[in-house]
């Protein structure tokens, strides 16, 4: 009978179990069930097993059980970040002037970027170009009370450049919203300038938002710009793998 076996054998048992299904199944099995699946020693096995501690997780862990998850569930829950679906899965699309295109890396008076798995990036034009993704953060697996309670890092990523021939201007903005789209925290960049005759490498901007408060469902991811000399054509800023991701 399961019930006479020691508490250590019985976690092993229930660390080969589907992660979803201890949650859901088997958590609501005993008193003795739930307790070992609502606490640490279970998820630090599982964490163990699949390869997700170190030194950095088990000293910052508070939560394994949440732990678990959000390294597991760990990903760019941007769609389409470098532009090899054209502009699909981007809404609120602003072109101005001559609209958004999509270039291959380097391109005219450009620098390859720092990884090589990026191919592809997105360009303005002579007047502001802006695009937007809205993340639903419960169809991407993140329920409530862990946005709630736990309030996971939420970690905000962006890459721009200008050409070395072109100046250019660079935006963005992220909002964490509501149920009804009400903004609950935000993060806007200033209006960062890129001069004419600029060197033209890539650069790195990112936030990270935490203790949020509860009640956040969405995130709302907008970037633009445009180059300064209103050339016809595509000599704005350049924008490629974008990135938001939940972390532990």
């Amino acid at each position: 009978r399961m019930e006479s076996l020691p508490e250590a054998v019985l976690i092993r048992i229930l660390a080969s179990i589907p992660a979803v299904d201890l949650v859901l199944v088997c958590r609501l099995v005993c008193c003795q069930w739930k307790n070992l699946v609502d606490g640490a020693a279970l998820w630090i096995l599982k964490c163990q097993q699949e390869g997700l501690t170190g030194a950095e997780s088990q000293d910052n862990a508070e939560n394994w059980q949440n732990f678990y998850f959000l390294s597991k569930k760990r990903k760019n829950l941007i769609k389409n970040p470098c532009g090899e679906e054209d502009l699909q899965h981007w809404g609120e699309v602003e072109n101005g002037g001559d609209g958004w295109k999509i270039e291959e890396l380097p391109g005219d008076f450009g620098k390859e970027f720092p990884s090589e798995e990026v191919h592809k990036y997105f360009v303005t034009s002579y007047e502001w170009c802006r695009k937007a993704q809205v993340i639903d953060l419960r169809a991407e697996g993140y329920w409530e009370e862990l946005m709630d309670t736990t309030q996971p890092k939420i970690v905000i990523k962006d890459w721009y450049a200008g050409r070395s021939d072109a100046g250019c201007l660079y935006e963005l903005c992220v909002k964490l919203l509501s149920e009804n789209e009400d903004v609950l925290a935000e993060y806007k960049s200033e209006t960062i300038s890129i001069p004419q005759d600029n060197d033209a490498n890539w650069t790195e901007i990112s936030h990270t938002f935490s203790n949020y408060g509860p009640g956040v469902r969405f995130v709302r991811f907008e970037h633009g710009g445009q180059d300064t000399l209103f050339w016809k054509g595509w000599y704005g800023v350049r924008v490629t793998n974008s990135s938001v991701t939940v972390e532990p």
